[in-house]
């Protein structure tokens, strides 16, 4: 029997798509098979941004958005009994393919009907779902032109419990079970009153022993804020010039700049979306200007109103100042266009990472996702998804706190990842790049890395002592001072030092440069560990229901023997240190003594040097994989071994069988490939693919601070 929840609100603009991105997410780490249900869609006329973006979460089984929708706001208002028994059937063909199902409330963008709260009460008694409850902590106020865009007043914690107490009697009423409350956008120096004052009144109706959990996200105006691409819909407009990445950045404020260049230069402010008639050219380069300077701050965006045409010559001086500045230009007047702005609600959608980011680091932070987690019953699984290892991952590193050195400042994906590992508080973070290149760049993206350290490779202090040490351990190379001091330089070697001499724990590179380019410094100033006498690489294969590792597929052509056995022990302590029991399967082209030859005979020395060093390794070799994988073929060839049909720890011949065979599975079997992960290092650093996604990055990221933990 699955279990679900359903979120739903007493109200509009409670932020209840947080709520339900956060209850996926938490989900997703225990369950399985989880789905995704709109009793009532949000529109017909366009699609249902909050389901699509929950649709889109990695966790959630393949669905289709037309079979996630129970009905439309039309059906309920013609027949409510008919939609009713439309939303159960429909829920019922979801709930039947899922472990568990999130249930998200409609979201009083009808009429706001005061029975709209009652029948998704109803909903929810008819479903079999316990509530969780959201009530809003703030009340949208009437905005003036210049007013920062989402201002609310805050509802103080009485006024918090009377809406809670009203609402949980209407579920009472409509026979719907309340699991919890969550008080979503609080004040945020009031927390814990609200959650006294909310937990009182949701107990006040079902008595004491009415086990209620209470939790309050306080306010985020990132959260609350439009994006430029939003504001463009808003006002109709088109992008006249910049870079369409940097729309997603959110307008934190509106200045109309309807007076002269002066007075509006004192009037920006950070984030704002500066509104300029079309035909103040003087107005339109003062403002570019002024966001090209550092004494003002970095404004969201400009709008060109009032369809003017701009000259040829201001066009040829805005293009040739590059500032990649979003310009929208529209028909409309300046107070139709600042009106539209005001209006315009920050949308949690699929495309706003920093809004997704925020969220989740707003939930988990705020909301016991354990005791959530045991409120449904949600049952503890042997399965481990590739979202789950990732989960895992992340919660280890978080744990352990280290401080890993990104060298490639200027790759956006690197951008991207480092404000995701900041919110979740993953790891601290130095970048390197001219602080104010990287900065700019990553507020234009709307990320925020305001907590991590951007370091320029050229810093004249670390350059010289980096200089220094490596040009005393490069001496008996014929390596100069000069030299040194030129080679250290290099984003690789710069980073390879800072983690050498204690500046950070870890180095993940690779998004802009080759693997011998990442992991060359490495060799020369690192070096291995002192039973280790070669540096190998393993991938973490994520399959479907269990995770793999694989080795070595990136570093070592054609090892011997004796590396061989290097190789395989690293890979046990690899597989160990992230929760994988090693069993080692010393793959090679035939199984036990059936095959001979140099390169089975290779893998055969191979496996008795392991047993030699690591007599407590469960180790088999020769082996084929198809032996080492399956227990009906390890039944047949090797019968009674530990490691057949068992194996965790897939140690291949050469780098020519490993890497083929890990892009194969990758490939075929859809399984998600975390890696390489570097082994053999005194310290830890990890290459990236350079076609690596963002995510990729933030799992070696994860796994980095991992392994300077350990």
């Amino acid at each position: 029997m699955a279990h679900s929840i359903y979120i739903c609100s007493a109200e509009g603009n409670t932020g209840k798509s947080t709520v339900a991105l956060g209850t996926l997410d938490t989900l997703s780490r225990r369950a399985t098979r989880v789905g995704v249900f709109r009793p009532i869609a949000r529109s017909t006329e366009e699609r249902d941004y909050v389901l699509e973006l929950l649709l889109a979460h990695d966790g959630v089984i393949e669905l289709g958005y037309d079979e996630s929708i129970g009905v439309t706001y039309d059906d309920v208002h013609s027949d409510p009994e008919a939609a009713l028994a439309t939303i159960v059937r429909r829920f019922k063909a979801i709930e039947a393919r899922c472990d568990v199902v999130v249930v998200i409330g409609s979201d009083y963008t009808d009429v706001g009907s005061p029975t709209e709260l009652a029948f998704n009460a109803r909903i929810a008694a008819n479903l079999g779902a316990p509530v969780l409850l959201v009530v809003g902590g703030r009340v949208t106020q009437g905005r003036g032109a210049s007013e920062r865009l989402g201002y609310t007043d805050a509802r103080t914690p009485d006024e918090l419990a009377q809406i809670t107490e009203l609402a949980v009697e209407e579920l009472e009423r409509e026979h719907a079970s309340l699991l919890g409350v969550v008080a979503n956008r609080a004040d945020p120096d009031r927390l814990d009153s609200i959650v006294d004052a909310v937990r009182s009144a949701s107990s006040a109706i079902g008595g004491p022993e009415a086990s209620v959990s209470v939790w309050a996200i306080p306010e985020d105006q990132y959260l609350v804020a439009p994006s430029m691409r939003s504001v463009m819909r808003a006002v109709g407009g088109e992008l006249y010039a910049g870079d369409p990445e940097l729309l997603e950045r959110e307008a934190l404020g509106v200045v109309v700049a309807a007076m002269s260049m002066e007075n509006v230069l004192a009037w920006l402010t950070e984030g704002a979306v500066v509104v300029v008639p079309g035909d103040r050219s003087e107005v339109l380069l003062g403002v570019l200007t002024a966001h090209a300077s550092a004494t003002f701050p970095s404004i969201a965006g400009i709008v060109l109103n009032g369809g003017f045409p701009v000259s040829e010559t201001v066009e040829r001086l805005i293009e040739g100042l590059k500032s990649g500045l979003p310009i929208i230009r529209t028909e409309l007047s300046s107070y139709d266009t600042a009106l539209a702005i005001t209006q315009t609600r920050g949308k949690l959608a699929a495309e706003s990472q920093r809004k997704r980011d925020t969220a989740l680091a707003l939930f988990e932070k705020h909301v016991d996702g354990v005791e959530l987690l045991d409120r449904l019953d949600v049952a503890r699984t042997d399965v481990v998804t590739p979202l789950m290892f990732e989960y895992g991952l992340l919660a280890r590193a978080r744990e352990a706190r280290k401080h890993i050195v990104l060298p490639e400042g200027y790759d956006d994906r690197i951008l991207r990842a480092a404000a995701t590992l900041l919110a979740r508080d993953v790891a601290d973070l130095t970048i390197l790049g001219e602080e104010i290149e990287i900065r700019s760049r990553a507020i234009g993206l709307g990320l925020d890395i305001s907590r991590a350290t951007v370091l320029s490779n050229h810093d004249h202090v670390l350059v010289y002592r980096f200089a220094d040490e490596y040009q005393r351990r490069r001496a008996h190379k014929g390596v100069t001072l000069e030299q040194a001091r030129d080679t250290v330089q290099d984003v690789s070697y710069f980073g390879t030092m800072m983690v050498e001499l204690g500046l950070a724990d870890g180095m993940v590179s690779g998004a802009m440069h080759t693997t011998a380019h990442t992991i060359r410094p490495a060799f020369e100033v690192i070096k291995t560990k002192p039973d280790v006498d070669v540096v190998s690489s393993v991938f973490l294969m994520a399959l479907a229901d269990r995770v793999l590792v694989y080795g070595d597929c990136a570093v070592v052509p054609d090892p011997t023997a004796e590396q061989l056995a290097d190789i395989a022990i690293s890979s046990a302590q690899t597989a160990a240190r992230f929760g994988i029991e090693p069993r080692v399967a010393m793959l090679s082209y035939s199984t036990g003594e059936s095959g001979s030859g140099a390169d089975v005979d290779k893998v055969r020395r191979a496996t008795a040097l392991v047993r030699e060093r690591a007599p407590e390794l469960p180790v088999e070799g020769p082996i084929q994989y198809d032996a080492a994988a399956d227990a009906a073929v390890a039944r047949t060839k090797l019968p009674g071994s530990s490691v057949a049909g068992r194996a965790t720890v897939f140690v291949f011949p050469d780098l020519n069988t490993g890497n083929n065979t890990y892009k194969a599975v990758q490939r075929s079997a859809g399984a998600v490939a975390i890696g390489p992960v570097l082994q053999g290092l005194r310290k830890p650093v990890n290459d990236l693919s350079r076609g690596a996604l963002v995510q990729d990055i933030v799992n070696t990221v994860a796994i980095t601070a991992i392994q300077a933990a350990s």
